[in-house]
């Protein structure tokens, strides 16, 4: 499989896992125009999009997926209650491009499972996609890192792990106090210490390839959420780098990254 990282952070996020046979997106939370620009610099065609999968409702995962699925006649993947939620979002979408699904479906020849993650959403869902023996796990918007998202991205070969804010840049930072008291919470973002925590169960359960995303444009700096997460993996001797004991990079906010195949 091909996994990018089209956009992950605050401002948007929309990521693109292709196989022989199928191209979908998980989330689409920016720009139709955005999206399309960002599918075309990586050099896929967004007419050959075979479904948009939906974490949840929030501006930053939906914003473009009505958009594109009129535009593309694709067909958009989410849970019952995250499409009622989102409906009014997305506006008028062709009811053969409607697909609720729980927990177990596929996509062609990707098999996707979802799972529950903890965040202020009506059913929050993150996602593990298999194809030919591979594993693809998207794992963000948690508030904490639970067993429920430790077994099922277990064994993967890539995953894209939310290292959302510095706990002390958010503190410190402009947010309002109720807005730092949500992020901060067990059902708000994940911050740079416990994703280099929960990158450590990762690496225990078999998988090497973690990817930090959903960065905080206000409350965060890509430089500071790797070295938070290296420093953890350092004081347990771990070795960084392709082909070592774990390959760590960072997806970016404002454009395609992370072009990998596993």
């Amino acid at each position: 499989m091909i996994f990018c990282s089209l956009y992950s952070g605050s401002s948007g996020n929309s990521i693109f896992v292709g196989s022989e046979k199928t191209k979908i997106l998980v989330d689409a939370g920016l720009t139709g125009k955005s999206i399309i620009s960002a599918l075309e610099n990586i050099g896929e065609d967004p007419r050959e999009l075979n479904g948009i999968l939906i974490t949840h409702e929030h501006s930053d995962h939906v914003k473009g997926a009505g958009i594109m699925s009129r535009k593309f006649d694709i067909p958009i993947f989410a849970n019952e209650k995250t499409w009622i939620a989102m409906e009014r979002c997305l506006g008028n979408i062709k009811s053969h491009n409607i697909r609720l699904v729980e927990k177990d479906f596929t996509i062609r020849d990707m098999e996707i499972t979802a799972f529950r993650v903890p965040h202020d959403a009506v059913a929050c869902r993150g996602y593990t996609i298999f194809h030919g023996g591979k594993k693809i796990s998207i794992a963000t918007d948690i508030g904490v890192f639970t067993e429920e998202i430790r077994n099922n991205i277990m064994e993967s070969d890539l995953v894209l792990l939310e290292s959302n804010h510095d706990v002390e840049m958010l503190k410190f930072g402009p947010y309002p106090y109720d807005l730092k008291r949500r992020v901060l919470s067990e059902v708000g973002h994940l911050s740079n210490v416990d994703a280099g925590k929960a990158a450590l169960e990762i690496l225990k359960q078999g998988s090497k390839k973690i990817v930090l995303g959903h960065l905080s444009g206000t409350n965060n700096i890509p430089e500071l959420a790797f070295k938070t997460v290296e420093n953890i993996f350092l004081e347990e001797k771990l070795s960084i780098g392709q082909g070592l004991d774990v390959d760590l990079a960072l997806a970016s906010r404002i454009r395609p990254s992370s072009y990998t195949e596993v």
